[in-house]
């Protein structure tokens, strides 16, 4: 399999990914701004999670802004899957900082809530299978 190939189904695989994210932060988003009450499995850590005061940054719902990252991502993977590379320079960094969201959030949950959510771990997966990717360095290769 060449490089090239390879980095069009990774691409392709986080495309699909950030579309399972957009749905996830859709939902937890829907949640926080009707005040429903969500399914969250039984686990009452996921409800101390989301009604936290992390769970809003300057009154706006930080699935929200996930939502929004997510649908970024998607844009930008589905356009790098493509052959932009101008996507994939516009990929790295969102992706780059959603992952390190993602830290803060983990720290969160685990140092200062004592409890876990399980819809606000996701992000995790699609950084990982964006830092897989080959550089163009590597692809510029036999």
């Amino acid at each position: 399999m060449t490089i090239s190939r390879f980095r069009t189904i990774l691409f392709t695989v986080a495309a699909i990914v950030s579309l399972a994210g957009v749905a996830d932060a859709t939902y937890l988003s829907v949640q926080a701004l009707t005040g429903e009450t969500l399914s969250c499995g039984g686990s009452p850590d996921c409800f101390r999670v989301l009604g936290s005061s992390y769970a809003k940054v300057g009154g706006i719902p930080v699935a929200l802004l996930g939502a929004v990252a997510y649908f970024c991502v998607f844009a930008f993977a589905t356009f790098a899957a493509s052959g932009y590379a101008r996507a994939r320079t516009l990929l790295i960094p969102t992706v780059g900082a959603m992952f390190l969201a993602t830290l803060w959030f983990l720290y969160v949950q685990a140092f200062v809530l004592h409890a876990y959510c399980r819809y606000c771990l996701f992000s995790c997966l699609l950084a990982g299978l964006v830092i897989a990717v080959p550089s163009s360095q590597e692809a510029s290769g036999p």
